[in-house]
């Protein structure tokens, strides 16, 4: 009798220890950029990133916790350990490669140019001498300062800069096609419309930002990422967040 207590709580220790020993995964999110990460009438983080590194947690065998981080500092952040990894739309790109580590992408992605719906604009290039604003630090923005003669205007969220629009103060905004479809199809359905997709000539995908050489992590990332592309929880989430 007395053994089989003892073998009973030698189990019960070791269970308790496995869940113990299950590693948590800060994620930095800028909880701005609906659909993809938002707070939600609630105040709570939501999107279609945050249910995918959920799914992916589980997959994987970590704990996801999410916090919200503006953008401005986000990845200053992540190389001073103050959190495990940004979740936040990052598009992976050659440049932030030289000093993070990126999971496996999660979400292709392209840039949309959002005007006034009676805006007879197509292009770039058709806004030579105008404003067109984007978030600081985006592969969006970074679209706008690369187009000759255009004035480039940043803004601290996305947000912001579709209200200058709505109003006039600009004359367009370039942003991550879903989050274009968010504002232009949703919330200013009646004032605001995508022009046109911008074609870059590269392919752009989302990937998780991991502080370089942080292999244990990434490799749960990618894990976990992996494990969910090859369900069909992909296209419920895409549903649920993106084609509605």
């Amino acid at each position: 009798m007395f053994k089989r207590i003892v073998l009973t709580l030698a189990m019960l220790f070791c269970v308790g220890s496995s869940a113990m020993a299950e590693k948590t995964i800060i994620f930095a999110v800028d909880a701005t950029w609906p659909p993809m990460e938002f707070v939600n009438s609630d105040k709570q983080v939501v999107g279609y990133s945050i249910d995918y590194m959920t799914a992916a947690a589980k997959a994987a065998g970590f704990t996801a916790v999410f916090k919200n981080v503006a953008w401005d500092g986000i990845f200053a952040g992540l190389a001073a350990g103050k959190y495990d990894a940004v979740c936040s739309s990052v598009s992976i790109t050659e440049k932030r490669q030289k000093v993070m580590d990126f999971s496996t992408p999660y979400f292709k992605v392209r840039q949309a140019l959002i005007v006034a719906k009676d805006s007879h604009v197509k292009s770039l290039a058709d806004l030579k001498g105008q404003k067109v604003g984007g978030q600081i630090g985006t592969t969006g923005y970074f679209a706008i300062k690369a187009a000759e003669g255009v004035e480039p205007k940043s803004y601290d969220e996305v947000g912001l800069a579709m209200e200058d629009l709505n109003v006039g103060r600009i004359a367009a905004v370039v942003c991550d096609d879903p989050v274009a479809a968010n504002y232009a199809m949703d919330q200013y359905k009646d004032t605001l419309k995508i022009a046109t997709v911008i074609e870059t000539g590269e392919v752009e995908y989302y990937g998780v930002a991991v502080k370089k050489g942080n292999k244990e992590v990434l490799d749960l990332l990618n894990k976990g990422i992996e494990s969910v592309s090859k369900t069909g929880y992909v296209q419920e989430m895409q549903h649920k967040w993106i084609s509605q």
